[in-house]
């Protein structure tokens, strides 16, 4: 399946000179989500996968359906101060500044094969922040899963090491 006819390419949005891929298209067309849901169930099974992570907001869309199509788990990573118990945080840098994702100090067992779920690897910055707590909980990243990869902004060199599943590539 061609996923790309369900991206829409928004010219300067949030900022001028950002083409912003949206996944909206992708989400309202039932087979087209299956689609991609199914292809990245295939491969968190290939990687034994016992956990999935998604950070906020949009891992929790990719990473939700592909957690309950393979009866296991899911745990969100979310932004400083949006979680209600005891949490692990990591500053990572952003374009313009930085932010603070947590993760509930319970959310990975030690030795648990997690994989890491998102929308979109642009930077890296956001999958390598979760990457770290995962490991400092004691967890195993045994992959990072992605709709879409912006490959000139070389996300990938900020998770050097890690395993990277993507369906589209920008």
């Amino acid at each position: 399946m061609d996923l790309k006819k369900y991206i829409a390419s928004v010219p300067d949005f949030p900022e001028k000179g950002i083409v912003f891929r949206d996944i909206s298209p992708l989400m309202a067309d039932g087979d087209a989500y299956a689609y991609a849901t199914n292809e990245i169930v295939k491969y968190a099974k290939e990687k034994g996968a016992e956990m999935i992570i998604g950070p906020e907001a949009r891992g929790f869309i990719v990473g939700c359906p592909v957690a309950y199509a393979m009866n296991i788990g899911f745990a969100p990573a979310r932004k400083k101060g949006k979680l209600p118990r005891e949490t692990v945080e990591v500053q990572y840098g952003l374009e313009y500044g930085s932010d603070v994702l947590a993760l509930h100090k319970d959310a990975i067992k030690p030795g648990q094969k997690v994989l890491v779920c998102d929308d979109l690897l642009a930077t890296g910055g956001t999958i390598a922040a979760t990457i770290k707590m995962i490991e400092e909980l004691g967890g195993e990243v045994v992959g990072t899963a992605f709709l879409i990869e912006l490959t000139d902004l070389k996300g990938r060199d900020k998770i050097k090491g890690y395993d990277i599943f993507t369906l589209m590539n920008y």
